[in-house]
């Protein structure tokens, strides 16, 4: 549960050479945001629930852009249960600060794009530690993580 479960999933995908370390934090958006040197909407949060099943839901969005729980609710039929901190690795294979869609297992978690990213040439996911990113194109992101669908459950901070 690392970057080299994030760095082996792109190296079979053909995009290991997208992956950068740095010596600083990027755990947060902000961080991330520094250490690239771009603006926090571009940075791609991977924001992780559970649904009433059991199963797991990540949803990777913009870095400015925050859930909307009637949009939430909308689309998956019940309201939105972030997994809890001792959760997340289980879910997702990648502790929080590092979370992506890179190199999940658990056959129970569908993964989606929120079209909050599309406004963007490129975003930047993390790779499984709390000191790395990738640069893809959201069409990118959106084939490599294996995503289901472009959704819409959130909202940004001008609406």
């Amino acid at each position: 549960m690392s970057i080299e479960t994030a760095r082996e999933y792109l190296r079979k995908a053909g995009y290991e050479d997208r992956i950068r370390e740095f010596d600083v934090s990027s755990a947060t958006v902000e961080l991330a945001a520094k250490a690239v040197g771009t603006e926090p909407a571009r940075i791609c949060k991977t924001l992780s629930f559970k649904l009433k099943d059991g199963s797991g839901v990540l949803i990777q969005v913009a870095g400015d852009a925050r859930v909307d729980n009637k949009k939430y609710k909308d689309y998956f039929g019940e309201k939105a249960k972030m997994l809890s901190p001792e959760e997340v690795p289980e879910y997702t294979n990648h502790e929080i600060g590092g979370v992506c869609a890179f190199g999940v297992t658990r056959e129970d978690v569908r993964i989606y794009c929120d079209k909050s990213m599309q406004r963007f040439d490129t975003v930047y996911p993390a790779c499984g530690s709390g000191n790395s990113c990738a640069e893809f194109t959201p069409d990118e992101l959106f084939e490599v993580s294996r995503s289901l669908e472009w959704i819409d459950v959130s909202k940004l901070p001008e609406e």
